[in-house]
């Protein structure tokens, strides 16, 4: 599932017999995410595949992609030092969500972005046009 990183465990229930499975993942370093408001937080993957979930409903996309999205955004962020800002962390999405799937980076990118007018929209699809002409390989994360 993870190369190795996740470790898959059947249990049953002491009391009842019922079987499920669970998932460990190795955690290496605590990665802490600095808030705009200056408010720090513990890194939390899962926030970041509800937000790809929310931007990419009704679109072809496998929930497994934004899994390693997510992936790749801490192990990035893991990389950085273990501190970055959620800017950061914004940016590191939208710049891999824009090679996935357009239409779910401008939905991302209006939440993220905190769009208020049509001229948000309008810009972040030049932004997104502008990226297709070039290589079609997302930028490093700023």
């Amino acid at each position: 599932m993870d190369d190795g990183a996740t470790i898959r465990r059947r249990r049953a229930c002491a009391e009842c017999a019922f079987r499920f499975t669970t998932f460990e993942r190795v955690e290496l370093a605590p990665i802490t995410v600095t808030k705009r408001g200056g408010r720090r937080e513990p890194f939390d993957r899962q926030k970041i595949v509800h937000g790809l979930l929310a931007a990419s409903k009704g679109r072809p996309i496998e929930s497994e992609t934004f899994e390693a999205l997510a992936d790749e955004v801490e192990e990035r962020a893991r990389f950085e030092g273990g501190d970055v800002t959620s800017e950061w962390v914004g940016r590191a999405v939208l710049d891999r969500l824009r090679v996935i799937d357009q239409v779910a980076c401008l939905r991302f990118a209006s939440v993220y972005k905190d769009f208020t007018e049509i001229a948000d929209f309008e810009r972040e699809v030049h932004l997104i046009k502008l990226e297709k002409t070039t290589d079609g390989v997302a930028p490093a994360p700023r």
